[in-house]
């Protein structure tokens, strides 16, 4: 894992490339459909503005989020949904300065927490590196979704790698997540990152392994692409079974993307 510096840095750059993305468009453009039925590319910022904000709070004012929690434990579908409704209504020159100003604040306030120190959340407790982690795969997830509103294709970076290990490191919360009893064993994961370099987790040797490109898995265990459609292979039961409940965020699981037509 790389030290907190690097870390923050990588996130601040994540935010940086979606926002290089949209601060262009023209107002109307916001208002653009993404793949997530429901949401414009308005609602994925809102959104990531909204989860940034919840982020603050549990590194800094434990009495806020317990409230953001009891109010997530309530109703979680409509609690997530009204903040990215409430703040789409925004104009976009609003909600994208104040997407811009909770990013900056977020990693000022990862920052600033003592080593050791774990945050609430609305899945376990998270230490600052994991929360780090999850809030990149998060924006590069909904990054996905608005480059695929615009047509656009983003051009993978070392990032992933962050993404891609909050996805292995999810394997048993998906399938508890699903009603199902984790594999005992470790998995072999094998990846190819976007310069050909391999990364990997768990035991060389493992019966039971998976592997493909790095951008595929993480596609996969963000649910923005449908397994039918990514080379990402298992080797084994447990590990096939995996690659079909994978999940890296928090929050009930999610529906999947249905396969690319044709």
């Amino acid at each position: 894992m790389p030290d907190l510096h690097s870390l923050l840095a990588d996130l601040a750059a994540e935010g940086d490339s979606l926002d290089a993305l949209v601060a262009p468009l023209p107002a109307a453009r916001w208002a653009d459909p993404t793949p997530a039925e429901g949401w414009t590319i308005a609602h994925q910022i809102a959104h990531l503005a909204w989860t940034d904000g919840q982020a603050v709070d549990a590194a800094t004012d434990a009495d806020a989020f317990a409230h953001h929690l009891e109010q997530a434990v309530a109703d979680p579908a409509g609690y997530v949904e009204r903040g990215a409704r409430e703040g789409a209504a925004a104009g976009p020159a609003a909600l994208l300065a104040r997407w811009r100003d909770g990013r900056r604040r977020m990693v000022e306030a990862l920052a600033d927490v003592p080593p050791g120190t774990r945050l609430p959340w609305f899945g376990p407790p998270m230490s600052v590196p994991s929360m780090a982690t999850a809030r990149l795969m998060e924006t590069w997830a909904h990054g996905e979704d608005v480059a695929d509103a615009l047509g656009v294709r983003r051009e993978p970076s070392a990032r992933l790698r962050h993404v891609a290990h909050i996805g292995v490191r999810t394997r048993d919360f998906a399938f508890r997540n699903r009603g199902l009893e984790p594999p005992a064993e470790e998995f072999r994961v094998e990846l190819t990152g976007p310069g050909g370099e391999k990364w990997t987790w768990g035991p060389d040797g493992a019966a039971q392994s998976v592997a493909g490109p790095a951008l595929d898995f993480c596609h996969l265990v963000t649910q923005r692409r449908n397994r039918a459609d990514l080379a990402v292979a298992a080797t084994g039961a447990d590990a096939d079974r995996w690659l079909d409940v994978a999940q890296a965020f928090a929050g009930p699981p999610g529906p999947g993307r249905a396969p690319a037509a044709g």
